[in-house]
């Protein structure tokens, strides 16, 4: 019997690899997720008040996850999303939702808190400038979000207003499934006259936002 040539040695060996890789089990997108975590927790050091449970994901996150941007999120999936979140907001017992809004601006400037560097004992800031515009005299602002000038010019400053306002302050998710902006009141960022601080910031009509 004649000895196989090189060539047909050669592709008898692809075939195997192939039919082998073939029958390689592939990880699940779990699996894959898992892993994922599992090598973010090693390589990361906790450092004051910025603990590895900051890696761990709710159920909201979890699944926002899973879409490339919160536009693609599928729209039954928005809705269940933004009606459990809303479920979430806790309002005043009062029923008051508008405080100083020079508190507010204080509050919407700074960006301090929450880092692992930052007092704890110390009330966070909200950061807003960094993802929008507040006021016209304003030389830097960040674009991520729209442009918050003349909110109330727009919208009015009626009880509904402040509510939903409020709100969307407390969780944004609520209204806008899988959105970028921080649950302020939901993930404890801002307390209850905090919040009412911002409102105000942007329902005022004294406040800069609205002039």
């Amino acid at each position: 019997m004649n000895a196989p040539r090189p060539g047909t040695v050669a592709a008898i060996g692809v075939a195997i690899a192939v039919a082998a890789c073939a029958t390689m089990t592939q990880p699940s997108d779990a699996e894959i997720a898992a892993r994922a975590l599992a090598m973010m927790k090693h390589s990361f050091k906790e450092s004051g008040q910025a603990k590895l449970d900051r890696l761990d994901q709710d159920d909201l996150q979890a699944t926002c996850s899973k879409y490339e941007t919160h536009d693609k999120v599928p729209k039954d999936v928005a809705e269940r999303i933004e009606r459990s979140q809303l479920a979430t907001v806790k309002y005043p017992a009062d029923g008051k939702f508008l405080g100083d809004w020079k508190a507010g601006e204080a509050i919407a400037q700074s960006g301090v808190g929450k880092q692992f560097n930052d007092d704890p004992s110390r009330p966070s800031g909200a950061n807003c400038y960094a993802c929008h515009q507040l006021t016209q005299q304003e030389v830097a602002f960040g674009t991520i979000g729209p442009s918050l000038l003349g909110y109330a010019k727009l919208r009015g400053n009626s009880p509904e207003i402040q509510k939903y306002t409020y709100a969307k302050v407390y969780n944004s998710e609520a209204f806008n499934a899988c959105s970028n902006m921080p649950r302020f009141g939901h993930s404890g960022i801002l307390t209850e006259q905090q919040i009412r601080d911002v409102v105000a910031l942007l329902l005022d009509p004294a406040s800069p936002v609205n002039k």
